[in-house]
């Protein structure tokens, strides 16, 4: 049988080598992925080996992948969250607000980050206190909380942000290492140890692979999903400060399609979207190659709607692939 346990996807069965295992493993083909992508950008476009292209690169996918290792530990549990590109919108007016009546900069990230917590809060009470099902729920909020954005905003715009709080989204910590891109490799690394190292982790995974069994086990199933849907508003309300200052204003259509790329780096990642099995490595590498590719594109001046066509359909396909791999193996059996 194919291995899908917490180590991640494996494409042969299990070896006894393990040296080998990790060779033919889902992040090795990942990092394949990427360096072939970053060579064939190089080669497409002459100004994307300059190191200040490289840098914005970046800018491409960070905050989206802040989501997705949020959404990484929700997925995994067997649910989802489809509402954190309207919780940023949310949270990105509610910062526009604050700096209408003088709030400072941080006052402004902690009503950002606030909301995104009371945000992922809600749908967490939804979903485990009222027992509705997470993709309907979201999908729900996902409307509710952008209605809100454009209610309070219409077609206008809040800007005037300072450069204090501006340097959180454009801001460098060295040379051309930005402050985003150092924040996303120590969330990455914070949620790598969290879900690969210690106990809390271990009852995530066991949730996804059967949560009746985890619960008479003394899993408690409903707490560890309330905090991880609160951790995914979190995370969306930290994505909502960084993107706002970066953008340096507020509108009620910001992070529009956000939620799709982050499923599409979680899966593409590894993680199975029914839960039970996935690794924070395999997202990380997901979202570099998201990044090299929206970013080569454009160099390429690929208009955006294609762009977006292309990320629908590498969702389909990375969610396709393993079922038509199982398919095929037991039709050779």
């Amino acid at each position: 049988m194919t291995d899908t346990t917490a180590t991640g996807r494996h494409l042969p069965d299990r070896l006894d080598n393990p040296v080998k295992s990790a060779v033919l493993s889902w992040e090795s083909l990942l990092v394949l992925v990427a360096l072939a992508i970053f060579i064939a950008n190089s080669f497409a476009s002459p100004y994307f080996l300059n190191e200040w292209s490289l840098s914005d690169m970046t800018f491409n996918f960070t905050e989206k992948a802040l989501i997705a290792l949020a959404m990484a530990l929700v997925i995994i549990t067997g649910e989802i969250d489809l509402s954190v590109a309207s919780i940023i919108a949310l949270a990105s007016t509610m910062m526009g607000l604050a700096l209408q009546v003088g709030a400072d900069t941080p006052m402004l990230v902690a009503v950002g980050i606030g909301v995104g917590i009371l945000c992922g809060a809600f749908n967490g009470f939804l979903i485990t206190g009222l027992k509705l099902p997470s993709i309907v729920v979201t999908i729900g909020t996902m409307s509710l909380f952008r209605g809100v954005a454009y209610i309070v905003l219409g077609d206008q715009s809040f800007k005037g942000y300072p450069a204090s709080f501006s340097w959180f989204g454009q801001g460098y910590v060295f040379w051309v290492i930005s402050f985003e891109l150092v924040l996303f490799l120590v969330c990455a690394l914070i949620f790598y140890v969290v879900l690969h190292h210690t106990n809390f982790g271990r009852r995530v995974f066991a949730i996804g692979n059967n949560a009746t069994a985890a619960r008479f086990s003394g899993v408690r199933v409903d707490r560890i999903k309330f905090v991880l849907f609160c951790l995914t508003g979190l995370m969306s309300g930290l994505a909502a400060v960084l993107l706002t200052a970066r953008l340096g204003s507020t509108r009620p259509s910001i992070a529009e399609g956000f939620e799709l790329e982050a499923v599409t780096m979680v899966v593409l990642g590894g993680v199975s979207i029914l839960g039970g099995s996935g690794t924070i490595i395999g997202v990380v590498l997901a979202a570099l190659i998201m990044g090299l590719v929206t970013f080569g594109l454009g160099l390429l001046n690929v208009p955006g709607i294609v762009m977006s066509i292309f990320i629908g359909s590498l969702l389909i396909v990375v969610i396709a692939l393993p079922i038509l791999f199982r398919m095929w193996r037991q039709r050779k059996a």
